[in-house]
């Protein structure tokens, strides 16, 4: 089974602990699904960015949690 994970970011790339703990997720759309649900705490709760990873390899970011930074 395929773990997707997320790490969480200031701006800076250095990594914080999120403000809502996540779940492993076995799909990158259940993945992508919680950070949409999720992104507005994670973002008051310091968070800048966040990077989704396959079993360790980076998918991609970082990606802004900042709706108005986009």
């Amino acid at each position: 089974m395929t773990a997707w994970t997320w790490r969480f970011e200031k701006a800076d790339g250095t990594e914080v602990p999120p403000a809502v703990e996540p779940e492993e997720f076995t799909t990158q759309g259940d993945a992508e699904s919680w950070v949409g649900e999720n992104w507005k705490a994670l973002l008051e709760g310091g968070a800048d960015q966040v990077r989704l990873f396959e079993e360790g390899t980076e998918i991609y970011g970082p990606m802004s949690l900042d709706a108005e930074a986009v």
